[in-house]
């Protein structure tokens, strides 16, 4: 007699409180707060540690009887699988942990900021998880001292920008987080735990800049094989670097020339010059974040007036400049995670031109800021972006679609960059043509960084090349366009924006066919959302009953 196999909701079960416990800023971020006075171990010993446990799970997940498990069940058991063996691609053959410090100093803020942003814990609960943080601050440190010894240049100049934004942070934000404290003691030794972090972290920046920079040689580049593997298991994506290319050529030619069409329509005359003339209207220094609040408002209203989707009830966003940690990125949404168990306020980051910036470069840093692209990055970043998409997260029971550890970004991201173009196709704010212009702008940009990405990695492009095209294609501000360019060495599958939007028009398309006359924009949209993060092919089999389907056209 057969012997059942073990049940594919038990094996997630163990799977996910494995990966919460060793990613315990991951954890956090989910809404998972059992290991939050916890690091993560990035030692080799606890990298090797970490590989061998998912080649056990990976074991587990084979040995699971595909025929035992209900259709939701057969549409997720791909996800997890690509999921083990993405993660175990990760440590074995990208090798991230041994190649950019940036890893430890974005763990590390992140692990931080998750207990000073959000306030899923009276305060001074949350200052004793960042105190514990603290006193193991210098053993990840010295991880990072121990296994980085020959990175790529550009990984060293970045990694040491965001250890001094880590340090910025420790020495002045987390004060200020915690001057609430009423507890003497508590916070003697708050102060006492920073000055040890901040001097572990003082004395690597210092080993960065002496001993590692003028040695560091190695290229950032993937190579085809690890990059299109990467993507495969990251993303679900199976085709090849050189016909994700041509997709990304061709759409990133029509979008030129219609942004190029609307903008010389808009001034009658020369469409770059158009473009440099909207770019002039943008919130003053200091008004973004007011700006972008006001925004805010509007969308919504819209969106509710509509019936574009439904909007489940949720605490106020709070707009607010990026914490010095976290101004590497341009504007971010920090969203409670969806295993919190009661609702808490988000927060949507706008990085604001540093006051201490000479005039001119405010004017250029908040020229990429300008109001018709601050529309789509407000409707990306919260309405109907990220922040809905957790709203709907929140309600979803599947532990594989609910759970952040397991989604793929070329949904995440790809739903909130289709959101900035649906917005548009639906009327918002008709008679203004320069939303549609800040429209495909956003939308050029994130066609650059297909581009680039697979330029980068695959070919032979120079960060110097990848910046000249966002400046001279994307007519971005050289600041801007330089530091795209630089993320595409760190973040070599940033393309998955524009893949994750391509991929989710052609489902709507196919599932509009479908549906004939029982089709709406609505339903579509709540559907979409409530069935939570997938992959596409994922997705395709929830909505259409066949994963067999071109992800791509």
């Amino acid at each position: 007699m057969m012997r059942s196999s073990e049940p594919f909701h038990h094996f997630v079960d163990d799977y996910l409180a494995y990966l919460h416990e060793v990613h315990p800023t991951g954890a956090a971020l989910d809404g998972v707060h059992t290991h939050d006075d916890l690091l993560e171990d990035l030692s080799r010993q606890g990298v090797e540690q970490h590989t061998r446990a998912l080649s056990g799970f990976s074991r587990r997940l084979q040995d699971i009887n595909t025929g035992d498990l209900t259709a939701a069940e057969r549409a997720e058991q791909p996800m997890v699988d690509a999921n083990i063996q993405a993660r175990m691609f990760e440590l074995e053959r990208v090798r991230t942990w041994e190649r950019n410090p940036q890893l430890y100093s974005d763990t590390l803020c992140s692990s931080l900021a998750a207990q000073v942003v959000f306030t899923h814990a009276p305060l001074p609960e949350r200052a004793r998880r960042v105190l514990s943080k603290l006193r193991q601050t210098a053993r990840l440190v010295q991880a990072a001292r121990d296994n980085i010894k020959d990175p790529p240049g550009i990984f060293v100049k970045v990694g040491r920008e965001t250890f001094r934004g880590a340090l910025t942070f420790i020495e002045k934000d987390l004060p200020r987080a915690f001057a609430g404290l009423d507890d003497l003691h508590l916070l003697g030794d708050l102060a006492d735990a920073s000055t040890e972090a901040a001097q572990a972290i003082g004395s690597y920046i210092q080993h960065l800049d002496d001993e590692v920079a003028p040695k560091a040689r190695a290229s950032f580049r993937l190579g085809g094989e690890v990059f299109e593997r990467k993507l495969k298991l990251d993303e679900g994506i199976t085709m090849d670097a050189g016909r994700l290319l041509a997709i990304a050529l061709r759409e990133f030619s029509a979008t030129q020339e219609e942004f190029k069409t609307l903008a010389g329509r808009l001034d009658g005359g020369d469409p770059v010059e158009a473009w440099r003339k909207a770019k002039d209207e943008h919130p003053a220094p200091g008004q973004l974040s007011a700006a972008a609040q006001a925004q805010l408002d509007e969308i919504g209203t819209f969106i509710d007036r509509h019936g574009i989707i439904t909007r489940p009830e949720s605490e106020p966003v709070i707009v607010a400049p990026t914490p010095e940690f976290h101004r590497w990125s341009f504007a971010s949404m920090w969203v409670p995670g969806p295993f919190e168990q009661k609702p808490a306020r988000a927060y949507y980051f706008l990085t604001d031109a540093d006051p201490s910036w000479p005039i001119d470069k405010q004017a250029e840093h908040l020229r990429d800021f300008n109001y018709p692209a601050l529309w789509s990055i407000s409707i990306h970043e919260v309405y109907p972006g990220h922040f809905l998409h957790y709203q709907f997260l929140r309600r979803v029971e599947s532990k594989v679609r609910k759970s952040t550890m397991f989604s793929p970004a070329s949904f995440v991201e790809g739903w909130a960059h289709y959101a900035e173009q649906m917005m548009v196709e639906a009327g918002f704010r008709r008679d203004d043509q320069t939303l549609r212009l800040g429209q495909l702008a956003e939308a050029l940009i994130r066609l650059a960084r297909f581009i680039t990405s697979i330029r980068l990695h695959v070919e032979d492009w120079s960060v110097e090349q990848s910046m000249r095209f966002f400046r001279d294609e994307c007519f971005m501000e050289e600041a801007g366009a330089r530091r795209e360019a630089e993320r595409g060495t760190f973040d070599p599958t940033y393309l998955v924006y524009s893949v994750g939007k391509l991929m989710l028009l052609k489902l709507r398309r196919d599932y509009k066919e479908q549906q004939g006359s029982k089709y709406s924009l609505r339903a579509f949209h709540d559907q979409l959302l409530g069935n939570g993060t997938a992959t596409f092919a994922a997705h395709r089999q929830l909505m259409l009953g066949d994963s067999s389907g071109d992800l791509l056209e």
